[in-house]
């Protein structure tokens, strides 16, 4: 007599786990949206790494121009967007701007693309 192929064996935690471990309110969810249309663009992503990787964890804007090879103006309008969407801070020392990074901004939207351990 033949035997039976064993089923094979579901994770239910896996599969019925929730990937969240709560429902976001509609204003944190502006404010990720924000965040996340920031890092939307390269060049934004490549100056908050700048930023993060600068000695003391902040950057004058006259330290970023030749990295990303793009003009003053430019340049300063991505960190703009950046500093609307909260990801980095800006202070005016004299005539140049330094940038940090807002750590609890990303910590924000990390949790919100990290999946819970399974």
């Amino acid at each position: 007599m033949p035997t039976a192929a064993p089923l094979p064996t579901l994770d239910l935690v896996a599969c019925c786990t929730p990937l969240t471990k709560k429902v976001i309110d509609a204003a944190t969810a502006e404010q990720l949206a924000r965040g996340f249309k920031a890092l939307g663009d390269p060049t934004r992503v490549r100056l908050l790494s700048l930023i993060a990787a600068h000695e003391g964890g902040e950057a004058c804007v006259c330290d970023l121009i030749d990295p990303v090879g793009l003009s003053q103006p430019t340049v300063s309008h991505h960190l703009k967007q950046l500093v609307e969407a909260g990801l980095v801070s800006r202070e005016q020392r004299g005539k140049w701007a330094y940038y940090r990074i807002e750590r609890s901004s990303l910590d924000a939207l990390a949790v919100t693309i990290q999946s819970p351990a399974r």
